[in-house]
Formats: C-alpha cells, sequence, structure tokens
C-alpha cells in the first residue's frame, strides 16, 4: 500500500444502510469459522451461530452498493506454538483441512478469502501475522488485495471481538482505512470478564464507527464525518481524497 493514509470522503455514513456501501469499500467478515461459530467448535465463541445470518443480509446488501466482500480465516498446522499444547494460550483450533477450520456451513461466501496463521504464526489480525517465537511481524495478502481495488473504507464483522476483530480493526486504521464495525455482526470470547467491551473501547477510541452501539461519532484519533487527530490510522475529511 502507499504510506499515504488512505481519506474518507465526509459523505460516508456507515450507520445507513443505505450509504454504507460503494465500490470503494470492502465488507470484511473475520473468522467465521465451525471452531468458533459452532457449540461444538474446539474454542467456540458464545453466540458465534448467531452472527451467520446477519454476515449473510449484509454481504447482499455490499454486494448490492458494488462493494468488494472478503473473508478472513484462521488456518493453522497440526502444531504451532500458538496452542496450548505447544506452549501457547490456545487449544487446538481451525487446523487446516479440518472441520473446525471450515466456514460455518450457512455462512454464504461470496469473495475471496485471506487465510492468515498458515506457517504456524499468530494469526489474529487479517492484514498482518506474528511469529509467536520471534516476534517479528509480516503482512498478509489483504491490504495489497484491496488496494488493487482501491478500496480506501472497511465494514468489519465476525469473530471474536476482543481477538481477531480487534487486531483487524486495529491494523485497518493503522492502515489508513476508514472503518466502521457492525455491533449487532460480532461476538467476544470474554477470556475474562468484559473482554469485548473493552475491545470496542479501544477501536472506538482508536477511530473505528461502531455501527449500532449508540455511541455516535468515533472517538479519539478519528470521526466518520470529519475532523480527525492526525496520528495514527486518522480518517481526515478532505476534498483530495486518496484511493
Amino acid at each position: 500500500m502507499s504510506d499515504s493514509p488512505r481519506r474518507l470522503h465526509s459523505s460516508w455514513k456507515p450507520d445507513d444502510p443505505a450509504e454504507r456501501y460503494d465500490p470503494h469499500t470492502c465488507l470484511l467478515v473475520v473468522d467465521v469459522q465451525n471452531d468458533f461459530a459452532d457449540p461444538a467448535g474446539s474454542l467456540y465463541v458464545k453466540g458465534g451461530e448467531e452472527v451467520v445470518s446477519r454476515v449473510n443480509a449484509e454481504t447482499g446488501r455490499a454486494l448490492t452498493g458494488g462493494a468488494a466482500v472478503v473473508y478472513t480465516q484462521d488456518w493453522h498446522p497440526q502444531h504451532t506454538p500458538h496452542f496450548a499444547p505447544d506452549g501457547g494460550t490456545w487449544p487446538v483450533h481451525c487446523v487446516r483441512g479440518t472441520w473446525g477450520a471450515e466456514f460455518h456451513p450457512q455462512l454464504i461466501v461470496r469473495g475471496p478469502v485471506i487465510r492468515k496463521g498458515t506457517n504456524g504464526e499468530d494469526g489474529y489480525s487479517g492484514f498482518m501475522v506474528r511469529d509467536p517465537e520471534g516476534g517479528g511481524m509480516a503482512p498478509t495478502e489483504l491490504d495489497a488485495s484491496l488496494a488493487a481495488r482501491e478500496i480506501t473504507r472497511i465494514v468489519v464483522c465476525g469473530l471474536a471481538t476482543d481477538y481477531c476483530v480487534k487486531a483487524t480493526v486495529l491494523d485497518g486504521l493503522r492502515l489508513g482505512y476508514a472503518t466502521a464495525v457492525l455491533r449487532d455482526a460480532i461476538r467476544a470470547v470474554d477470556l475474562a470478564p468484559g473482554d469485548g467491551e473493552r475491545a470496542l473501547d479501544e477501536i472506538w477510541a482508536a477511530g473505528a464507527v461502531l455501527v449500532g452501539d449508540g455511541r455516535g461519532a468515533a472517538g479519539g484519533k478519528a470521526t466518520a464525518g470529519g475532523g480527525a487527530d492526525a496520528g495514527g490510522g486518522a480518517i481526515l475529511d478532505t476534498d483530495q481524497a486518496e484511493p
């Protein structure tokens, strides 16, 4: 991507479904996979199955508006330092080629898929992965794919609020995307009680718009409608919009 921040026309109204999508917007569906979204999954997110119908409806709305739709998918090897049996935090989940790694069977997939964690990395963000041993960061194909389509805005939904959704949103803002999150199409792990709400506070303060949250415009570094702090993933009100 370019080093210049992508800029948001002040006319974008992500709270309005009729004006949320256009050809420069992408609906980004994060990790709606069996291990997260099915009660039989190894890392089931409570209520995860509830997002599927909401995501499907939003996908139709996005495509009707001419937007792109992209899906992320955890795709881990059998052994990785990411997993508890190998010294990590999480139970074994989303192992490539298994039922748990597959998308929820009711999810309608109508766009390209970005797989993450394929070489054993920590794959929280759709944009970046981290070597769990050395800590080095590396990009996925997502940013380059969006840049090729001149995407400037992303609308994020999926699982889970306090991990992969949060990491994807924060990286999107850092990369300069105007970013909205669909409050009714995400669910949290809540490993500690309140983690999901704290994640929403963090991404709102960083500049994301929380659609359906009732907080109004984004806080901290950016707003959907106008002025912004120039730091971080600022979203600027400007007549000199960049792709």
